[in-house]
């Protein structure tokens, strides 16, 4: 009896003479400063996803540009986040609003204007519902990937089809047509304006220059003959 005893008072004085370490929650510091790098694909990316649609749809030459309305433009991130933007609350923002109207005397674009898509529209939802924010991304772009459908028909309409499309559109061209688009490929003037070539007109007009990876995806397929695939 004694000796289970002085087993169970060694075994007792073992566990309160163990000594552990707290448990703490290590912090994992963002390697990045916020509101200037994305690398994930959920969030909605200011610089890729959100200012070509303004750029384009919006401060084109004559409407919301700094030249045409320098109170009101929106063709650079501290313009258009004064201007009707409540971050985080996209239903009382006042430019979305306006892009989703019903009233004919409201809506923005005006109907005389190529309108935005429905994607386009959730991607404003969903920056402001997000923040606001003055996001970069870190580039996705693959110069091997240059099909229409896939990646030159999404890019001219980014950053190309705000002013030409419609009645109203830029010179006449209407990069809402695939033979538009094809025509005015193989004639060279749109490889040498989105490569800011000399003696062509340098485009887009009212946005920064395409990246690199851009215009070789441009350059590779029409080159490959401007097919629609």
């Amino acid at each position: 009896m004694k000796k289970v005893v002085a087993v169970t008072l060694m075994f007792l004085a073992g566990i309160y003479a163990c000594k552990h370490e707290p448990l703490v929650t290590p912090v994992i510091k963002d390697p990045t400063p916020a509101d200037t790098l994305l690398t994930g694909s959920a969030s909605v990316c200011f610089t890729r996803d959100v200012l070509p649609i303004f750029q384009s749809y919006c401060a084109k030459a004559g409407c919301h540009d700094y030249i045409s309305d320098g109170y009101y433009s929106l063709d650079r991130y501290d313009d258009i986040i004064k201007h009707g933007i409540i971050p985080g609350n996209s239903s009382g923002s006042k430019v979305y609003q306006a892009i989703t109207t019903s009233d004919p005397g409201d809506i923005m674009p005006p109907l005389t204007h190529l309108q935005l898509t429905k994607a386009q529209k959730d991607i404003i939802k969903k920056w402001i519902d997000e923040g606001a924010r003055n996001t970069a991304c870190v580039s996705v772009c693959d110069p091997n990937l240059y099909t229409y459908s896939g990646f030159i028909q999404p890019l001219l309409q980014r950053n190309c089809q705000g002013c030409h499309s419609g009645s109203t559109a830029a010179g006449g061209l209407d990069y809402t047509n695939y033979s538009t688009i094809k025509t005015v490929a193989l004639s060279g003037k749109l490889y040498g304006s989105i490569s800011h070539s000399p003696g062509f007109i340098p485009m887009p007009n009212t946005s920064s220059k395409l990246s690199d990876c851009e215009i070789t995806q441009v350059k590779k397929w029409i080159d490959a003959g401007a097919p629609q695939n």
